[in-house]
């Protein structure tokens, strides 16, 4: 169980747990690396490349969480690889986040707390007094308008400078904000969540 309370005592309306665990949260993974692939019209699954084991196996729970079994793999690149089976119920994220063999931002996309921590859980992580959430960089034409979809959630964020397929969100308030709104860190997650103290990377 994870917990996101102001500090008034009350939950957000948007936060991770202001409604229970659903497939919609699933679109979380898309934000990111995450990608679906439909079999004929009749099912479809969720996949994504992730940078590390733990991160994996943390999505992999939070199908499971969700009603959907999820295998962990190896990729041919040697990279962990969380996937799961064809299912009719994932149709419906199938259709509306792909466009032929493109993915595509649903139009009327609105993000929330629950999509939030799958996204962090998938492509997350915190840096010196920031935090960056990880693009597809194969889908260029989703950044501007998850930028626009982190700022209707109250969590203004600029493309990295250098780097066009990560996001940076910075400043204290944005941050507890972020925490606020995907609530705690799984066991094993701890790596990938925001910090309100400044992380220094090891080089």
């Amino acid at each position: 169980m994870f917990y996101s309370v102001r500090v008034d005592g009350t939950i957000s309306l948007f936060s991770a747990e202001a409604s229970g665990p659903g497939l919609a949260d699933l679109a979380g993974v898309l934000c990111g690396p995450g990608r679906m692939t439909g079999f004929g019209r009749t099912a479809a699954r969720l996949s994504a490349l992730v940078d590390e084991p733990w991160r994996a196996g943390a999505l992999a729970r939070e199908c499971r969480r969700r009603g959907v079994q999820a295998q962990v793999s190896a990729a041919e690149c040697g990279r962990p690889l969380v996937r799961t089976p064809f299912r009719v119920d994932l149709l419906p994220l199938e259709q509306r986040w792909t466009h032929g063999e493109e993915k595509v931002l649903p139009d009327g996309f609105r993000l929330d707390g629950a999509m939030l921590r799958m996204w962090a859980l998938a492509a997350g992580s915190p840096q010196g007094n920031g935090y960056l959430l990880a693009l597809d960089p194969e889908a260029p034409e989703t950044h501007e308008r998850l930028i626009t979809a982190l700022a209707q959630l109250g969590v203004p964020a600029k493309a990295q400078k250098g780097e066009d397929a990560l996001l940076r969100v910075t400043g204290r308030r944005r941050l507890a904000h972020v925490l606020e709104l995907i609530g705690d860190a799984p066991a094993g997650a701890e790596p990938a969540w925001p910090s309100l103290v400044p992380v220094v990377r090891a080089v």
